[in-house]
C-alpha cells in the first residue's frame, strides 16, 4: 500500500462515513491492537504511526510486515467472523480510529465502494505474501534484507542531507531480522557488507540508503 493506503484509497464521502462510525484513540509504544486467536472484534484504521504485523507458533514471533498511517488492521475477523491470525503492536505512538465490528459490517452493507477497496488491499497483501514466499526460496540475507530496506524507504523514507534518503527503524535489530527471516546475526553481517560497499550508513535505530540503484540490484 501506499503512504495514504487504505483510507487514502477510499471516495471523500465513504471516508466521512467510516469516520462518523469510528472513534478517535490514540496509544503508546509496545501497546497489543489485535490479539492473535482472539475473537473477532473491532476494526482500527491507522492515522499516524507504524505497527508491526506478527504471528507466533510454538513461542516464537514471525514479524509478517508493518503498517502505517492511513491503514487498515484487524478487518479480516470482523468480515468472516473468525479468530485473529495476527498480533498487532504498536512500534511507535500511534493515533487510529477504531470502529466497532457491528458498526463496520453495517457500513459494509451500505456502501460497496468501501468492500471494494478492502477487496482491493486483500489482494495487495496476498501478492506480498506471495513475493516473501518467493524472496525467502530464492535469495540470501543480503538480497532479503535490501528489499525490506527498500519497502521502508519507499513508504517511510525521507530525504538526508547527504543525499540519501534515510529510514528512521521503529523496531530492534531483533525485530528487523524476523521481519527479513533470518537471524541478528545474520542481518548484521548484511549490514556490513552493505555498509563496506557504501549502500547504506547505519545509526541508533536509523539506516541512511545512500546508494539506491545499487540497493536494487541487491535486492534482485
Amino acid at each position: 500500500m501506499t503512504a495514504e493506503g487504505f483510507l487514502g484509497a477510499l471516495a471523500a464521502e465513504d471516508a466521512d462515513a467510516l469516520r462518523a462510525v469510528g472513534v478517535r484513540r490514540t496509544y503508546g509504544a509496545n501497546v497489543t491492537l489485535v490479539h492473535q486467536a482472539d475473537e473477532a472484534g473491532p476494526v482500527v484504521v491507522l492515522l499516524g504511526g507504524r505497527v508491526k504485523v506478527a504471528i507466533s507458533q510454538a513461542g516464537r514471533e514471525a514479524i509478517l510486515g508493518v503498517a502505517g498511517p492511513g491503514e487498515l488492521v484487524g478487518e479480516l475477523a470482523a468480515i468472516d467472523d473468525s479468530p485473529r491470525s495476527t498480533t498487532v503492536t504498536t512500534l511507535e505512538p500511534v493515533e487510529a480510529l477504531v470502529v466497532r465490528r457491528s458498526d463496520f459490517s453495517a457500513l459494509l452493507e451500505r456502501r460497496p465502494g468501501i468492500a471494494l477497496v478492502i477487496l482491493r488491499t486483500v489482494a495487495r497483501r496476498l501478492r506480498y505474501a506471495d513475493a516473501q514466499r518467493v524472496q525467502f526460496a530464492t535469495q540470501d540475507v543480503v538480497g532479503r534484507l535490501a528489499q525490506r530496506l527498500l519497502e521502508l524507504c519507499e513508504r517511510f523514507g525521507k530525504p538526508a542531507s547527504n543525499g540519501g534518503i534515510e529510514v528512521t527503524l521503529p523496531f530492534s535489530q531483533e525485530e528487523l531480522a524476523s521481519w527479513v527471516g533470518a537471524s541478528r546475526e545474520g542481518v548484521g553481517k548484511a549490514f556490513q557488507l552493505l555498509r563496506s560497499l557504501h549502500i547504506v550508513e547505519t545509526g541508533r535505530r536509523r539506516v541512511t540508503v545512500l546508494d539506491i540503484g545499487a540497493l536494487e540490484r541487491r535486492a534482485g
